[in-house]
């Protein structure tokens, strides 16, 4: 049984930073893309960052120079180190995992990974 669980989330002050890791276990996704999303109260699930097998990188424009995306095959983990973070980053933020390869391409679409976590609340708040 594939199981994503994510760590990290919590309460941070404005400008603060966060950790976020991603732990799977069941099969490996080193040649898979890697993901993570978030969702706000009353709001879609949004796109964040993606890594794919090779470790190229894709952000969403909000996030850019702020969330880094890394990941360690050896431990098949992903991580999102979130800096200089802002009360709009307010959210469930979920680690995701796709069964295809998208080799070439950065797969941004909720229904192109196949694999999630629970969720971890982060919340930017003074």
């Amino acid at each position: 049984q594939v199981q994503l669980v994510e760590s990290g989330g919590g309460l941070v002050q404005p400008g603060g930073s966060l950790r976020l890791s991603c732990a799977a276990s069941g099969r490996s996704f080193t040649t898979n893309p890697m993901g993570w999303f978030r969702q706000a109260p009353g709001k879609d699930r949004e796109f964040v960052a993606i890594i794919n097998w090779s470790g190229g990188t894709y952000y969403v424009d909000s996030v850019k120079g702020r969330f880094t995306i890394s990941r360690d095959n050896a431990q098949n983990t992903v991580n999102l180190q979130m800096n200089s973070l802002k009360p709009e980053d307010t959210a469930v933020y979920y680690c995701a995992a796709s069964s295809g390869s998208y080799r070439g391409t950065f797969p941004t679409s909720r229904y192109q990974y196949q694999y999630w976590g629970q969720g971890t609340q982060v919340t930017v708040s003074s």
